[in-house]
């Protein structure tokens, strides 16, 4: 019992991220407005790019700008020098983030003047007719 309140206590920050992503993930499938569905979106993303971001952190380690000679002459030891792939990605995916967030609004303005609400459900009633 001792070792899982160790584990889980240790990792914290990762049961954070998973609760964000379920309160996401909630909003995305539980609500029926269409602005709480971009926010449940948004709110899912963010917590993907932290768990990642999260993820390529070592206790200790260097950034990884190296001599290139010393690094020929004595190698580069891989557990002294952070990963920088990580967090190249999730800078792109946050651009993509902000881009998607952006086209999304746009599309929810248009929406909103072509049937006058954002409620999924009168939307839908007002396709059906």
């Amino acid at each position: 019992m001792e070792q899982i309140t160790a584990l889980i206590v240790a990792k914290y920050n990762y049961w954070i991220y998973v609760t964000l992503m379920m309160i996401g993930f909630y909003a995305m499938i539980g609500k029926r407005n269409l602005v709480k569905k971009l926010i449940g979106m948004n709110i899912f993303q963010t917590a993907i790019i932290l768990m990642y971001v999260s993820s390529g952190v070592k206790i200790g380690a260097k950034i990884p700008i190296l001599d290139k000679y010393h690094a020929m002459q004595h190698g580069i030891q891989v557990t002294e020098v952070v990963n920088p792939l990580p967090h190249v990605l999730m800078l792109t995916a946050i651009v993509v983030g902000v881009s998607v967030t952006g086209v999304a609004l746009a599309v929810l303005l248009r929406i909103y003047h072509e049937y006058g609400t954002l409620e999924e459900d009168e939307i839908l009633e007002k396709l059906g007719k």
